[in-house]
């Protein structure tokens, strides 16, 4: 996996050529951002001693277990994230049958095809596949309602069903401008499109917009974008038709709204009165994959996963070491 990394952090035709297939497919994967994805897994994900840690948490090699098969169903709002799911499977020693999103199916397709290249045992592990009949186990990440027909449907097996999530910010008023144009990267990054975006900031009364509206036009460029360009004006359209009340940046509408999920190009906020009232709003939403803020996650990093950050809170790992 280790050697997986590097191939991902140099310049091969090949990758370079797929990484251009894969944004002509699908417009919100820009240049931009599946070198982002593509960084965070080779410094996050693919550094020898980070995996070397992470497997001796779990005892990897040095208890047998079982080998299963596990289907694998991916998402593919941002370049492939997927993968932590593939290399769980992969370092617990079960096969695995990955129906991928079409959204992200090139460059998770490059990534198998790649590591089967490399070792042909891999290709008894891993196989791409739009049947899952037959698994032992499943995991899954979809919408709201895929993820209702998931539970369902995988009842009867051992599974992990991934609804759709997003983030939020907690705020106190006294960040600095570095904390704020950081908490701009977990709001804009990929789009906003991620389960770890932050879509909502929680805010005390009287709370001072400015210098955060300042931060945020580090990201300015995205109305550029055809497709983010569209949902902007759109929804300024239907903010204006309804007279409501919202603030304006050049490529984002700030709008007062109780939940924590926001469409493309809107951020929204609601107030808190107090620390106890914070924490009591976050305890109350459904649906909060990551809370940004001092005490939280750090600014700047709910787009930095680690190994150990999993998807809902539900430990992966430890699930593959239980079938």
């Amino acid at each position: 996996m280790c050697e997986l990394g590097r191939y991902l952090a140099g310049s091969s035709e090949v990758w370079e050529e797929t990484k251009r297939l894969a944004g002509e497919k699908n417009k919100w994967f820009t240049g931009e951002f599946i070198e982002i994805a593509s960084q965070n897994l080779i410094h996050q994900f693919l550094q020898e001693d980070k995996l070397q840690a992470w497997a001796k948490q779990y005892n990897i090699g040095e208890e047998n277990h079982p080998i299963r098969t596990v289907g694998i169903i991916m998402a593919g709002n941002i370049p492939m994230v997927g993968f932590h799911d593939l290399l769980s499977v992969f370092i617990s020693g079960h096969r695995q049958k990955i129906k991928l999103s079409s959204k992200d199916d090139i460059l998770m397709r490059h990534v198998s095809d790649w590591l089967i290249h490399k070792d042909p045992e891999c290709r008894e592990l891993i196989e791409i596949s739009d049947n899952l009949k037959g698994c032992d186990a499943y995991i899954a990440t979809g919408s709201g309602q895929s993820s209702r027909y998931f539970e369902f449907y995988f009842s009867k097996y051992p599974h992990i069903i991934r609804p759709s999530k997003t983030s939020v910010a907690l705020l106190n008023g006294s960040e600095n401008k570095e904390e704020l144009e950081k908490l701009s990267d977990d709001i804009h990054l990929f789009f906003g499109l991620g389960c770890r975006n932050v879509t909502q900031l929680l805010l005390p009364r009287e709370y001072d917009f400015q210098p955060l509206m300042e931060a945020l036009g580090k990201y300015s460029r995205l109305r550029q974008h055809y497709a983010y360009g569209n949902n902007y004006d759109y929804r300024l359209a239907i903010l204006l038709l309804d007279k409501s009340k919202f603030l304006q940046t050049d490529h984002l509408l700030i709008t007062e709204n109780e939940s924590p999920f926001s469409p493309i190009s809107m951020l929204h906020y609601r107030y808190y009165s107090d620390l106890s009232d914070s924490e009591a709003i976050l305890q109350n939403s459904e649906g909060i994959q990551c809370v940004v803020g001092k005490g939280h996650t750090p600014f700047g990093e709910a787009q930095i996963p680690g190994l150990t950050d999993y998807a809902d809170g539900v430990d992966t790992m430890e699930f593959l070491q239980s079938l």
